[in-house]
C-alpha cells in the first residue's frame, strides 16, 4: 500500500519522571575505494562562491533561504570562527547546498531548533512553541487553561504529545521523536503520561526532511505552560569535488523550558554530506535532541555520510549511515494537497506561521467544516484520512470522500469539527497497494518485492515516500508534504505549508 499525509495548522483567538532518549555517538574513519568514481551535485554554478565572512570573530552571518531552498555554489568555504545561520523561507523547506566545486568547512552551520518559551505568570493566549530549524517541525504550544489546560502536541510526523493537567499533578508533555524516540512525559499514580512521537524517516534521508518538535506544557488559568523546544533543521551539502570537514554542523532540537509545567524537547534534524570525497580531522556533527525540563527530552536526528573515498574522521551525535552516493532527490512523486477549509482556498506560497497565517476563514462559520484535498499519482477511489490536532486539548480524525478524477488529477473532500477558539493542526494521508496503479508490474527494492508504499505528507513542506516489501522491510524512495494552518482571530485562517 501507499500512505499519503499532509498537514494543516489551524489557530483561533487569541510525582515526576526524567525520560531521556538516548543519542548515538562515534567516531567515523571509512578509507578509500578502488575503484575511481566521481558524484555530480548538479549545481549549475548560478549563486557563484559561498564565502561567507564577518569581524570580530567569532561572529555569525546570517543567510536568507531562497524560496526553493537551493543553493547552487561554484564553491563553498566556511572560514574559522564564523557560524552560519538561515533564515527560513515563507515555506520552511529544508537547505540544499550544492557545489560544483570543492567546499571547506572550518567553521559552523548551524540550523538548530529553537527553544519554547519558558513557563508564563499570567494566561497568555498567544503561539509559545519553538521554531524549528529550516526545513523542520515547531514545537508545540503550553496550555493557557482557557482552551485547555493540555498542551499542544509538538508539530511533524515525531512531534511530543502535551503535558496533561491531572488534578493536583501538572504533567510535563513529551520529547519530540526522529531517529530514534523522545522521551515521556512525567508520571503521576493514576494519571496518563504524554508520550514522545514515532520514530520516522530513512537513513538515506530522501527525501530531506528535519526534526520534529516536543510538546507544550500543560497548565490551568492563571499559568501558561512551557512551548515545546522546535525540531532541528534539515541540511544537504553536496560537491561534485572535495568536502574538507573540521568544522561544525549542527541540526539540534530546541528545548523544553521546565521544571514545572514542562515542555518537551524538539527532536534532533538531519544532515547529509555528499560528495566525490570526504577529507579533514575533527570534525564534529550534533543533531541531538533538546531536553526537555522534567518533560521528556527530544530523540536525536539522522546523519547521512556518502562518498567514493574518504580519509576524514568525523565525531558524529546522532543516528548516522554511510554509503557511497545515492541521488540527491527523485522526482514524479505522488502528492496530496489540502487545497482548501471552509470553502477558503489555501495559498500557492503559504507562510504556516500562527501570528501571520494564510487564509481568513469568516467569523460565524459553522462546524462541522467542509477540508478539499487535491492529489496526483494516487489510485482513483482512495480514501484520506483527515486528523485536527488543535493547539490546546487531544486531536480528532476522520475519513474523505474516495478520489475521484484522473490519476494525474483528483479530488476528495472530508468532513471536520476544527475548534474556533484556538489554533490546530490539520494533516492528511492516504494508503493504497501498488498493484492499483496503472502500468505497474512487479517492483523490486533490494532484493525483494513490494507490496505497499507508503507516502506521508508532513507539515513543514516535507514529503516521504518508503517501498515496503513483502517481508515487511521498509526501503526509502521518495516523499511529499504539505501542511496548512488556520487561525480564527475574530477570523479563522489557514496556512499550508
Amino acid at each position: 500500500m501507499t500512505e499519503l499525509m499532509g498537514v494543516h495548522r489551524i489557530r483561533g483567538r487569541c510525582g515526576a519522571k526524567l525520560a531521556i532518549s538516548a543519542v548515538v555517538t562515534a567516531i567515523v574513519f571509512w578509507g578509500a575505494s578502488a575503484i575511481a568514481q566521481t558524484f555530480d551535485s548538479g549545481s549549475t554554478g548560478a549563486d557563484g562562491v559561498f564565502n561567507p565572512t564577518c569581524t570580530p570573530t567569532p561572529c555569525t552571518v546570517m543567510v536568507p533561504l531562497p524560496l526553493s531552498g537551493t543553493f547552487n555554489f561554484t564553491t563553498i568555504n566556511i572560514p574559522t570562527g564564523v557560524t552560519v545561520k538561515f533564515i527560513r523561507n515563507a515555506t520552511n523547506t529544508s537547505v540544499t547546498m550544492l557545489a560544483s566545486g570543492t567546499v571547506t568547512i572550518a567553521g559552523t552551520i548551524d540550523g538548530s531548533g529553537g527553544a519554547g518559551a519558558s513557563v508564563g505568570n499570567g494566561t497568555t493566549i498567544a503561539p509559545n512553541g519553538g521554531l524549528s530549524g529550516p526545513g523542520g517541525f515547531d514545537g508545540g504550544d503550553g496550555a493557557d487553561g482557557i482552551n485547555s489546560t493540555t498542551g499542544g502536541t509538538g508539530l511533524g510526523p515525531g512531534g511530543g504529545e502535551g503535558g496533561r493537567l491531572c488534578s493536583p499533578y501538572y504533567l510535563s508533555a513529551g520529547g519530540g521523536s526522529f531517529g530514534s524516540a523522545g522521551g515521556g512525559g512525567s508520571y503521576a499514580a493514576g494519571c496518563v503520561s504524554a508520550t514522545s512521537g514515532p520514530t520516522y524517516g530513512t537513513n538515506s534521508l530522501v527525501p530531506l526532511i528535519g526534526g520534529s518538535g516536543g510538546g507544550g506544557g500543560s497548565a490551568s488559568f492563571g499559568v501558561t505552560g512551557a512551548g515545546g523546544g522546535g525540531g532541528g533543521g534539515a541540511l544537504l551539502i553536496a560537491s561534485s569535488g572535495t568536502i574538507t570537514f573540521t568544522g561544525t554542523l549542527l541540526a539540534r532540537g530546541g528545548n523544553g523550558p521546565g521544571p514545572g509545567y514542562a515542555g518537551g524537547g524538539g527532536s534532533g534534524g538531519a544532515i547529509r554530506l555528499v560528495a566525490t570525497s570526504i577529507g579533514g580531522n575533527e570534525g564534529s556533527i550534533n543533531v541531538s535532541g533538546g531536553t526537555g525540563g522534567n518533560g521528556g527530552s527530544g530523540g536525536a536526528g539522522r546523519i547521512r555520510i556518502e562518498s567514493y573515498t574518504s580519509t576524514a574522521t568525523i565525531n558524529l551525535v546522532g543516528v548516522p549511515s554511510i554509503d557511497q552516493p545515492g541521488v540527491l532527490a527523485l522526482p514524479n512523486v505522488p502528492s496530496l494537497t489540502i487545497t482548501s477549509v471552509a470553502g477558503v482556498t489555501a495559498p500557492t506560497s503559504p507562510t504556516g506561521s500562527f501570528t501571520n497565517p494564510d487564509i481568513a476563514i469568516p467569523l460565524g462559520t459553522t462546524n462541522p467544516m467542509t477540508v478539499a484535498l487535491a492529489a496526483s499519482n494516487i489510485p482513483l477511489g482512495t480514501t484520506v484520512t483527515v486528523v485536527e490536532k488543535p493547539m490546546n486539548g487531544a486531536a480528532s480524525s476522520t475519513t474523505s470522500t474516495p478520489l475521484t478524477g484522473t490519476l494525474e488529477a483528483s479530488m476528495a473532500t472530508a468532513t471536520l469539527t476544527i475548534p474556533t477558539n484556538q489554533s490546530s493542526v490539520i494533516s492528511a494521508s492516504a494508503t493504497f497497494t501498488l498493484a492499483a496503479l496503472p502500468g505497474v508490474g512487479p517492483v523490486f527494492a533490494q532484493g525483494e518485492e513490494v507490496e505497499r508504499v507508503r507516502v506521508e505528507a508532513v507539515m513543514g513542506g516535507a514529503l516521504q515516500v518508503a517501498y515496503i516489501t513483502k517481508s515487511g522491510r521498509e526501503v526509502p524512495a521518495y516523499a511529499l508534504s504539505r501542511v496548512a494552518t488556520v487561525r480564527e482571530n475574530g477570523a479563522g485562517r489557514v496556512d499550508d505549508l
